[in-house]
């Protein structure tokens, strides 16, 4: 017979299923219908704007003062700000597809701030398929996730990102560069060791997987390989669902050096013969370095290279000119 104190725990957590269940439910509700609220006030500014020239002219004066009004008779939520960000909503996108990504107001929001219609679209399709919280997606956007992910593209695919976002086919659609760490806290003037900077990566190793991108899963720290009696340990290890790949990261501090691509080179070599399996790719090597020479790189690997790359990191999260910068570079 089934003991009673069993029974009773098994009747209080499903009935915490339920009510957690259902909560989740409200949430999803309530915020369709604000997204569906904002949009149609929005509609309805935007419709009285084109209603004449002289509505277009005194659209200012209206909107200040449907925001008095409304506040008065409904409470926050309705500020000038507000009013202008649901106008903003309504014209940049269509009632179906605003519903249809299932996003936050406070998502949308951040998406409205993104000028460049190509980057807006890329950049509502990736959250919606990678269920980013606001401050993730407000971190990718403000690091520039698509102008580093273009990088590693030919121009001709612009037009495939804002279409289909991140599609990940081949070794290279994985790559960031620059890796941006300021997740981690690291001051500019101290010099760290590689030791260090890998520990604090995996005390923010959340971060750090929203940093490398899709499909990545970590394996192991410190990943040890003997050979003949010696020991060789590779930084980072994950596995790439996407790709159906290992990936090993090693960190350098400074600047890169063609011995450190030759240690990298040995790590892959050893994951391709003695770790992956049959139904497994060929195995990535990404170097992340304080500073990259492409000289440096291109004459330490082969013609043929696919499967190695070196990528700067950056300690803070640079601005948007410091990063355009580096980008055109």
């Amino acid at each position: 017979m089934e003991k009673p104190q069993k029974t009773y725990v098994n009747l209080k957590e499903n009935i915490s299923n339920s009510i957690e269940l259902a909560q989740s439910n409200v949430i999803k509700s309530i915020n369709s219908e604000l997204v569906l609220r904002n949009w149609n006030i929005g509609k309805h500014i935007v419709e009285f704007e084109q209603g004449g020239e002289s509505r277009a002219v005194y659209g200012a004066e209206t909107l200040k003062r449907l925001a008095v009004d409304l506040t008065v008779e409904y409470g926050k939520g309705f500020t000038l700000r507000n009013l202008e960000q649901f106008r903003k909503f309504h014209t940049l996108f269509e009632k179906t597809h605003a519903l249809d990504a299932k996003l936050s107001w406070t998502n949308i929001k951040h998406l409205l701030s993104v000028k460049d219609e190509n980057k807006r679209k890329f950049y509502t399709i990736e959250c919606r398929s990678n269920n980013w919280s606001s401050r993730e997606l407000e971190r990718q956007i403000n690091s520039q996730l698509y102008d580093r992910l273009l990088m590693s593209k030919d121009k001709d695919k612009v037009l495939e990102m804002s279409k289909l976002g991140q599609v990940i086919e081949k070794p290279s659609d994985l790559i960031r560069d620059p890796i941006i760490l300021d997740f981690l806290n690291l001051k500019e003037e101290p010099s760290y060791s590689e030791k260090e900077v890998e520990s604090k990566i995996i005390d923010r190793l959340q971060d750090f997987l929203l940093e490398l991108g899709k499909g990545f899963t970590f394996v192991s720290r410190q990943y040890r390989i003997t050979l003949d009696n010696v020991n060789y340990y590779a930084d980072l290890v994950f596995f790439n669902r996407f790709l159906k790949c290992f990936v090993v990261i090693e960190l350098k501090i400074g600047k890169v050096k063609p011995e450190h691509l030759g240690q990298l080179q040995f790590y892959v070599n050893y994951f391709n013969k003695y770790e992956k399996t049959d139904f497994e790719n060929k195995t990535i090597g990404i170097l992340v370095c304080e500073e990259k020479n492409s000289a440096v790189v291109k004459l330490s690997l082969p013609e043929n290279n696919e499967h190695i790359f070196a990528v700067e990191y950056k300690k803070y999260l640079p601005s948007e000119k410091e990063l355009q910068k580096i980008i055109n570079e």
